[in-house]
């Protein structure tokens, strides 16, 4: 039985998500308002982060990416 290749998706937090991106706080949080950046996950009572797949989706074309929800 073959076993994946690809390893489990991990959880970014603010930080790591601004330094990917190049993106200020203020543009990331208008971008999830606008639908065009991935919404953040709520992991705990004061605490979020946004999947890493979904962050490298959007790096990959962002002038086009869109929130299906």
């Amino acid at each position: 039985m073959a076993m994946a290749s690809h390893a489990p998706d991990r959880f970014l937090r603010l930080n790591t998500v601004l330094d990917r991106t190049g993106l200020s706080r203020a543009t990331l949080y208008r971008k999830i308002q606008a639908g065009t950046f991935p919404k953040q996950v709520k992991l705990a009572e004061r605490c979020c982060g946004w999947r890493e797949s979904a962050v490298e989706e959007w790096l990959r074309n962002p002038m086009f990416y869109e929130v299906n929800d």
